[in-house]
């Protein structure tokens, strides 16, 4: 290639080099939980809903099907352009080749997804993005998604993941293209780090994106420590880097680590960013030319991202790769649907119940009020796609009701105005339960840019319920009649008021494309609830420092100081589970883990089996608790099973204040149940889980 070849080929949008039969390439692809803005596919629930699920193996199933679905697009796209990309082959350097770049742009095979930045604040608008607050959850949930997506073909890769947002990344977003996380050596290998680390290690990631902050005064897309040091030396990673959108631009423009673009450039390609979202590599030229950057340099990541469109078989022999067979047909297909419903059945996680759900048979009529309950925006979340079909909380109570069926919108989400407050009065006469639709949507919380309505850039001021949603409960609440309050928001709110005035709360999250359908089957009882949250809803907004602050110091349930008001791990039940015979076992890779668990109920249901570990005698902070090892499983009522784990012996190690892991002698109390071991998941289930200390020596 000619240097000015080579320079082309780094940029997302990559011009084709006929002579050496290399097509242009889009490398913009979004699957985050689906096929996202690429016209009709499978929607399942956005990250923070999937990750209440607290399941790996369904978490990597699901990613199996969102990666056919994206080899079925491209696909589509390839063999119905055969046109297109023979005028490319002729003509590479003109409009035609970025014509056909443009046409692959959400339609490629390398995917900047899964986010796995911790949620560490929930005033953060991109939180429901992730799986959540614990590096733990996110690390297993992460390496499952990846395997799902990559596939296990011994030769190639059915689709290329992109773990993001590397590192140290989750607000503000009004300031995320200037902003500098400042972050201990401690927090950053022991909350920060691991999930990416565990993504590259065991997930085998083939590329990674680094973040639009800087970390300890250094942009992420030009950190030497992070990219280089870390990434590629102590994890021992192989792929590319590829920027944020605009990232490389930051550095110049808004880090002001660089005197110009050329600059910028040069020193992000150096630190080990091989792959620029938008366009500032085309200056790597001048660059060049100004011995900013060698020649030598620029080769190694065209090397990098050679190999990895080799290693998706985009240069092989027809009939090759087996995942040029996947068909259009998968997409949005029966099967496919099928799992949607089931991820949103399980992702939904019940708050409170004083025995008003499931709704029993008798209920003649239902009031279906709020902002929420027939809104498609809810269902979506972002980076999404486009679903064929889709099934709003009103939709789903119509579907699965024989009874009448009654709705008012009541308030709009944001504005204060009640002028809808008379007809909801009206509506709910004579309805023997309300289902009160409450929360937020994405056009409130989400990334900068993309939350319209939102008063900070797609972040939340405030933990509150916006506009008039309160006092639309408080009215409801003086009805006299069976209140259930359904969240659906990507993250925490307060819920003081809700959890005081409604006699039942869930927490739908974004659901997918047939939320409405899995939230009517939960209210009838079809479904029993097993989602856990994985992320801590604290009482108000007096409970969070400040949010600018990277210490973990009172975040999250590992280092909070605060009772919250619904805890990390929690969620209610239709049915009851009982555990015994809690037993630890050394093992050359840790620590083998066992209990049984029985369903004492009278309906079969899903629990999630959490394992926790404190220790008691550490020479600096450490967790409160700390999430080892899940599992979920199924009972049918009176039926138990053996849950064991293996707890790696990394779980044991102490992260000192300069960021290394020693493994001490010291004494540890293991724990067993479907909660976290605090006093508020106990004062909430009336329920205590089971306790073993262990001495390490």
């Amino acid at each position: 290639m000619t240097p000015r070849e080579k320079i082309s080929q780094m940029v997302h949008q990559a011009r084709g080099i006929s002579r050496l039969g290399i097509p242009a390439y889009n490398w913009w692809n979004e699957c985050l939980h689906g096929v996202g803005r690429a016209g009709i596919a499978t929607v399942f629930p956005q990250p923070i809903g999937l990750a209440a699920g607290f399941d790996e193996p369904f978490i990597r199933k699901i990613a199996t099907v969102i990666s056919d679905e994206v080899r079925a697009k491209y696909n589509e796209v390839v063999q119905q352009d055969d046109l297109g990309s023979r005028i490319l082959k002729a003509l590479p350097d003109t409009t035609s080749g970025w014509l056909w770049a443009l046409k692959l742009w959400y339609r490629g095979l390398t995917c900047w997804s899964p986010n796995i930045n911790i949620f560490r604040d929930p005033r953060w608008g991109r939180g429901h993005e992730t799986y959540g607050e614990d590096p733990f959850l996110t690390s297993r949930l992460g390496v499952a998604f990846i395997q799902g997506l990559q596939g296990d073909h011994p030769e190639y890769l059915k689709v290329i993941a992109t773990p993001k947002h590397f590192a140290v990344h989750s607000g503000p977003e009004a300031e995320r293209h200037h902003f500098d996380a400042v972050v201990s050596r401690k927090d950053l290998y022991e909350t920060y780090l691991p999930a990416f680390k565990a993504c590259v290690q065991e997930g085998r990631a083939a590329s990674v994106m680094s973040a639009y902050n800087a970390v300890n005064g250094e942009p992420c897309s030009a950190n030497i420590e992070l990219l280089q040091h870390i990434l590629r030396d102590e994890w021992g990673f192989d792929g590319y880097v590829v920027s944020d959108c605009g990232a490389i631009r930051d550095i110049y423009k808004n880090h002001h680590k660089a005197k110009n673009y050329p600059e910028a450039a040069a020193r992000a390609v150096q630190a080990g960013c091989d792959l620029n979202c938008g366009s500032v590599y085309l200056q790597l030229g001048k660059a060049a030319a100004g011995d900013l950057i060698s020649e030598e340099t620029i080769n190694r990541s065209v090397l990098r991202l050679i190999e990895a469109r080799l290693r998706l078989g985009m240069f092989a022999e027809p009939d090759k790769v087996p995942f040029d067979k996947i068909s259009p047909e998968v997409i949005d297909c029966p099967e496919h649907r099928a799992l949607a419903l089931e991820a949103s059945r399980r992702s939904m996680v019940l708050l409170k119940n004083d025995g008003a759900l499931p709704l029993g048979k008798g209920i003649r009529k239902i009031a279906v009020i709020g902002p929420n309950a027939n809104s498609l925006d809810v269902l979506l979340g972002n980076y999404n796609g486009t679903p064929s079909t889709y099934v709003t909380a009103l939709d789903g109570i119509r579907a699965h009701f024989t009874g009448e069926i009654v709705f008012a919108k009541g308030c709009d989400l944001k504005r204060k105005n009640r002028s809808g407050f008379g007809r909801v009065a009206r509506v709910v006469q004579g309805a023997d339960a309300i289902v009160l639709c409450l929360g937020l949507s994405p056009r409130l919380e989400g990334e900068e840019g993309d939350a319209f309505n939102a008063d900070a850039s797609g972040d939340k001021l405030s933990l509150k319920l916006p506009g008039a949603q309160e006092e639309l409960l408080k009215l409801l609440a003086q009805m006299g009649k069976p209140l259930i309050a359904v969240l659906f928001s990507g993250s925490p709110l307060d819920l003081r008021k809700v959890d005081q005035l409604a006699n039942a709360v869930i927490q739908a999250w974004y659901p997918g494309q047939d939320g409405g359908g899995a939230l009517a089957e939960i209210l009838r009882g079809d479904f029993s609830p097993s989602g856990r949250l994985p992320v801590t809803f604290v009482r108000s907004d007096d409970d969070l420092p400040p949010f600018e602050d990277y210490s973990m110091k009172g975040r999250t349930y590992r280092y909070l100081e605060n009772p919250p008001l619904y805890p990390f791990g929690f969620g209610l039940s239709y049915t009851s589970f009982e555990y015994s015979c809690f037993a630890l076992e050394d093992n050359a890779e840790g620590i083998r883990a066992s209990v049984i668990v029985k369903n004492v109920g009278t309906q079969t249901g899903g629990e999630v089996v959490q394992f926790y570990l404190k220790r008691h005698d550490a020479p600096n902070p450490v967790p409160n608790f700390q999430l080892c090892g899940f599992k979920r499983i199924e009972l049918a009522a009176g039926e138990s099973a053996q849950v064991v784990v293996l707890i790696s012996a990394s779980m044991l190690e102490l992260i000192s204040d300069d960021g290394l892991s020693r493994r001490e002698p010291g004494c540890f109390t293991f724990y067993a149940g479907g909660q976290q071991p605090d006093q508020r998941s106990e004062e909430l289930t009336g329920k205590k889980v089971l306790a073993r200390e262990y001495h390490f020596l």
